[in-house]
């Protein structure tokens, strides 16, 4: 069952709000309302995209930020390969035979 992307846009504009409201009134910087309001928007964010693509095919340009072991994510897509696996080092022909 689909859920209409306006309901889901009202949403996500809600936990937008209550971000904000959470943001500007946080009590340091493990405030557990901010981390709730964080989470609320990821989800709603998730939510109006979802409902978005299956009325009408069309995603938003943004992406949720992931920060648990993002740092390690960066090494995730290496296969490997640098400019000198195209180099042939074991090809004698190439040196010079003094």
């Amino acid at each position: 069952m689909s859920t209409d992307p306006r309901v889901s846009l009202e949403a996500l504009i809600s936990t937008l709000q209550e971000h904000l409201a959470a943001a500007t009134n946080k009590r340091g910087d493990d405030d557990p309302a901010l981390e709730h309001a964080y989470y609320a928007l990821a989800d709603a964010f998730e939510g109006y995209e979802d409902a978005l693509y299956d009325a009408t095919g069309e995603v938003t340009p943004l992406d949720i930020f992931e920060d648990d072991d993002e740092e390690d994510d960066d090494f995730d897509d290496f296969d490997g390969e640098t400019e000198y696996d195209e180099l042939d080092l074991d090809d004698e022909d190439d040196r010079d035979e003094d």
